[in-house]
């Protein structure tokens, strides 16, 4: 017989599985280690678990029935992938993989030898739901003097083994991270030439240390070294050392060849020597929704561009929007008749104030977040401060097209005579003020586009944010660059001044919707102070353009108004407590206070819950909410499928909040999550309708 026909095995079919003993060889040669491996061959999208299963899932573990004389070794685990599930993530495998082990053989074997294999292998296979697996397995080989490499497994063994964690000369260090409680930095030092590592993971090896779902930014410090910020799971203690697996996308330079992974061992100092920051590298892999792993790469990059761009495009027909850009194209309707190319620079200065607004404000993000900061998109009208100086702003805008406020009234006339002669400077900041009101707002296909670029490296999280900001500067431009759509604007004329003054009705009510704001994050004191200082700014308005009194009590007059306005506006400034999830004002009638452990209580009693992820600022939330959400047929609905209704607000920053959203791939709301008892949990669209819910929720 010859010995590449002597291997017998005897593959094993169960639950989206197929199980198989196999050998690199094709015989034993006494006195010389075999490599076995587990051979599983998972059904699509289903997966099984690496040695440290990350948030849920089981390792896989193998029992051995050996001939004397014969002793198996541990699981040589091939380096795993990331699989995001929902808020969850979890380590393991999918596809066809060998799990080596490595045969220890006695010397004292006759050629012609039966060598009887058994094993035993249990599993949990997953993928909406998990399976508990089993098989018990058999391979049969014979002894021998010299064996073949058997080519049915060669493939499968040289993949094994190009994923095996290698060692690496580099030194390690790890360290308790400075200013944060519950991280640890990684510190590591490649040698010349080596490949600059990109989205890195961690895998560590114990249960229970690091957070697996946390992100895991990447620095570059100035000496050359490398910082992988890592958070330690709930409850975990600081432990002195850290073992585990290390991969990069790139893969790692050792010597003259690649390796995919390299295995990692370092004691943790409990104090750090090293300065934080650094240059980040990579900002970390976050959640994503649904089984499979959050997309990348060219197609997952190309989706998040044309999303953005449709994104930006239906931006402009947010309510949040409409003030600003109907001043716009006021704007435009009064060049419209004027120099083809002083329209198109007027077109294009818009748009860059536009896209730079978007760029800055994407820097801001994404800046706070390598430093740790959990902020998302929309976060500038989580603060106080910024709604006050809104509200004002758009106060005096009001008064302003209203007449009641001339530039001239608050400047003095060189500077105000100024402003005609370089009109291109309100185009930009047309822009920009468009950009700072528009992005607490989150169209339809932008919610997608946003969580994927702030899970990406900053180059392309901030192509992401540009092709946003084209998107909603294009109608802008086209009106801008095609002469034959202009003259389709309506002639100059008077009837532009009652356009004008028309106009100030939605800026008023976007000031009201402010302060409307300002009340649900800070109280109804709140919305009383700023009104009064509202109302000192208006005094001050009327004060600078009266003739009942000379110029100079006039002046005086203003003057202590405007300082009343100040220091009514200072208490506004300091940050407030948040209200307690208990007593929110987000949840009332059928609607309770969110927060994750309540999700998972009602998730473990098998009911079905709905979250609204909501904003106060949040102008679509807030129409879905009315027009929608808050509806008795939508509540009795819910009720007769008795699903539990959850609101998680928002308004103010809440660090749980955004940690949820990040889980669903999303930095902004709204967000509409259906968790399901056993299943995947379901995202529905930033729009909805009550057919949206009736059909998201009929198959429960």
């Amino acid at each position: 017989m010859l010995a590449s026909s002597s291997a017998v095995s005897k593959p094993v079919q169960t639950d989206h599985v197929e199980s198989e003993l196999v050998a690199e060889r094709t015989a034993v040669v006494p006195g010389k280690p075999l490599t076995l491996a587990l051979r599983l061959k998972m059904d699509h999208e289903w997966h099984t678990y690496w040695r440290n299963p990350g948030d849920t899932g089981l390792p896989t573990t193998i029992q051995w029935t050996l001939p004397p004389g014969f002793k198996a070794g541990d699981i040589e685990w091939p380096a795993p992938t990331r699989i995001n599930v929902a808020t969850l993530a979890n380590y393991g495998y999918d596809g066809e993989i060998l799990l080596p082990v490595t045969l220890k053989v006695p010397t004292s074997l006759a050629a012609g030898t039966a060598i009887p294999i058994r094993a035993h292998a249990e599993w949990l296979v997953c993928k909406e739901q998990c399976i508990p697996g089993s098989a018990d397995l058999t391979l049969d080989l014979k002894a021998a003097a010299t064996a073949d490499v058997d080519s049915r497994w060669t493939k499968l063994f040289d993949a094994a083994r190009s994923n095996q964690p290698r060692p690496a000369s580099w030194p390690w260090s790890a360290y308790k991270a400075n200013g944060a409680d519950g991280k640890i930095d990684i510190v590591w030092t490649p040698p010349p030439g080596a490949t600059a590592p990109s989205k890195t993971q961690f895998f560590s090896h114990a249960e229970g240390v690091v957070e697996p779902a946390a992100r895991q930014p990447l620095y570059r410090l100035a000496d050359g070294r490398y910082r992988l910020n890592l958070t330690l799971a709930k409850d975990a203690k600081l432990p002195p050392s850290i073992e585990g697996v290390l991969t990069s996308s790139e893969g790692w330079k050792i010597g003259d060849g690649t390796a995919r992974a390299l295995a990692v061992s370092a004691s943790v100092a409990p104090a750090n020597v090293l300065a934080s920051g650094g240059t980040l590298v990579d900002a970390g892999v976050t959640y994503a929704a649904g089984a499979g792993a959050q997309q990348g790469g060219i197609a997952g990059f190309a989706a998040a561009i044309a999303l953005a761009l449709i994104g930006g495009l239906i931006l402009n027909l947010m309510p949040c929007v409409f003030p600003v850009i109907s001043l716009k194209v006021l704007g435009f309707a009064q060049h419209a008749h004027g120099r083809l190319r002083v329209i198109r620079m007027h077109g294009f200065i818009f748009a860059a104030g536009v896209v730079a607004s978007f760029v800055l404000l994407a820097a801001i993000v994404l800046g706070l977040r390598a430093s740790g900061q959990e902020i998302g998109w929309g976060f500038q009208l989580q603060s106080p401060v910024v709604i006050t100086l809104l509200a004002t702003l758009f106060f005096l805008l009001t008064l302003n097209i209203a007449g009641f406020l001339e530039v001239g009234m608050l400047v003095p006339g060189r500077v105000a005579s100024a402003q005609p002669r370089n009109p291109y400077l309100n185009s930009f900041l047309s822009g920009v003020l468009a950009v700072v009101i528009a992005s607490p707002c989150t169209a339809p296909f932008m919610g997608a586009a946003l969580g994927y670029a702030l899970a990406q490296p900053p180059i392309e999280a901030l192509a992401v944010f540009v092709a946003l900001g084209v998107g909603m500067a294009l109608p802008y431009l086209a009106l801008a660059w095609f002469p034959a759509w202009q003259r389709k604007l309506p002639k100059p004329g008077p009837w532009m001044v009652w356009l004008k003054q028309l106009l100030a009705i939605p800026l008023a009510a976007t000031v009201i919707w402010l302060a409307w704001v300002l009340a649900q994050q800070s109280g109804v004191d709140a919305f009383a102070r700023l009104a009064f200082v509202l109302l000192l700014v208006g005094t001050t308005v009327w004060l600078l353009r009266g003739r009942q009194l000379r110029r100079s009590a006039q002046l005086a007059l203003a003057l202590i108004a405007l300082v009343g306005a100040v220091v009514l506006a200072v208490p506004l400034f300091e940050e407030q407590p948040l209200p307690s999830k208990s007593s929110s004002a987000a949840a009332t009638g059928a609607w309770q206070p969110w927060s994750q452990q309540a999700v998972d209580a009602h998730l473990n009693e098998g009911h079905a819950v709905f979250v609204d992820f909501t904003a106060a600022w949040c102008v679509s939330c807030q129409a879905n909410k009315k027009l929608v959400l808050e509806r008795e047929s939508t509540i009795r609905m819910f009720s007769d499928r008795k699903i539990v209704l959850m609101r998680a607000d928002w308004t103010r920053r809440d660090p749980e909040i955004t940690a949820a959203l990040q889980g669903f791939g999303r930095s902004g709301v709204p967000v509409y999550a259906l968790y399901r008892p056993g299943k995947d949990t379901l995202l529905l669209p930033e729009i909805l309708t009550s057919s949206i819910l009736r059909d998201a929720t009929a198959n429960l």
